[in-house]
């Protein structure tokens, strides 16, 4: 029953995270990445059961939380799914035990400490700031007892370190946060859930005689902060100078508008170079004119299709303040294709964040 508890909590947890819309395309991990965290963990109370000289059934509690530790290795798909093998460590200190209604103080500490197999799904964008993701895992994990022991009214009964091996498996949610100064690198803060299959047995000593006891009932839980670096994640370029739109001869027929990151708004060269097309439209005779906006590729694609449209029509806004007919405009939004500056993804490119006036 508490395994079907615990399991149900772990899923329950995950479904905000795998219920969320794809309200745009996830900015992928690809290729090799490292990652490493450090964080607490919770050990729920075990069932201990005991045979032989002394025999019966109760709880094992631990202190409110101990240390955990994650170190892993994985490869991204390009495509929101990753996958890794990952080495890990939990240690928790008993104090206190219960049978019967009875509480007696205990001592000692249950290590664990494997590798697990894990794959994951980096789920859209929400902004160019935060990837949620949730993932799962199998492996095989060693549980180290050492010094446990327990005082049965009159009776002192220590068990025997040893290791026993386990299969075990996990549920991951958490959410990653990229570091635009530094290309590939993350921040990840995450929940994770581990349970232990089967049972563990060791024996014990006591004045009376020793036996077997069996701990069941494994789960942690752990709360995790640490970093994540993806190794196909481009280098960005080195700062270009600012980008200076060359005036064109009169009469002109095409102009480029250039814009800050992140930004539809624009700037006074702009303004200024928008009411040049719109004066030499006049010198002209054409059929339409053509307001087209590029994004760089340090956003999402779906992200950048709206920011390009937002841009052209800023430009359009303009130039019908200059003077031009509303009527002779044709808008359109192209986010971050036809870089006029190749690059990799993620990369702040200013000459890609344009809008280019065609007169035609």
């Amino acid at each position: 029953m508490r395994f079907k508890n615990a399991l149900a909590a772990a899923a329950v947890a995950a479904v905000p995270f795998a219920a969320l819309p794809s309200l745009a395309q996830a900015q992928p991990v690809t290729g090799l990445y490292v990652a490493g965290g450090l964080g607490v963990n919770f050990l729920q109370q075990e069932t201990i059961s005991a045979s032989g000289a002394i025999s019966g059934s109760g709880e094992a509690k631990t202190e409110t939380v101990g240390p955990a530790a994650v170190l892993s290795l994985g490869w991204g798909f390009g495509n929101g799914f990753r996958a890794e093998v990952e080495a890990n460590w939990m240690d928790n200190k008993f104090y206190q035990a219960t049978s019967g209604g009875t509480t007696v103080s205990a001592g000692g500490w249950e290590q664990k400490f494997g590798g697990m197999v894990n794959g994951f799904y980096d789920f859209n964008m929400l902004s160019p700031w935060i990837v949620p993701f949730v993932g799962v895992g199998v492996g095989y994990e060693a549980d180290y007892l050492t010094g446990a022991n327990g005082y049965v009214p009159g009776t002192p009964v220590s068990v025997s370190n040893g290791t026993k091996g386990s299969f075990a498996y996990q549920a991951m949610l958490g959410a990653a946060f990229p570091i635009p100064a530094a290309p590939g690198l993350a921040i990840t803060a995450e929940y994770r859930f581990m349970g232990l299959a089967g049972d563990r047995s060791y024996s014990y000593t006591s004045a009376v005689g020793g036996g077997t006891v069996k701990f069941s009932d494994d789960y942690n839980h752990a709360i995790l902060i640490g970093l994540r670096y993806n190794f196909g994640v481009a280098a960005a370029p080195a700062a270009a100078p600012a980008p200076m739109a060359a005036p064109a001869p009169a009469p002109a027929r095409s102009y480029l508008v250039f814009f800050d990151w992140d930004k539809a708004t624009l700037t006074p060269r702009a303004q200024q170079i928008i009411a040049e097309a719109a004066a030499n439209s006049t010198k002209v005779k054409y059929t339409q004119i053509q307001v087209n906006g590029y994004t760089d590729t340090s956003g999402t694609p779906q992200y950048n299709q709206g920011l390009s449209i937002r841009r052209a029509q800023a430009v359009a806004a303009e130039l019908v303040k200059d003077g031009v007919p509303q009527g002779a405009i044709a808008i359109q939004g192209f986010g971050e294709t036809h870089l006029l500056v190749p690059t990799g993804p993620g990369v702040r490119e200013p000459q890609n964040r344009r809008v280019e006036i065609i007169i035609r």
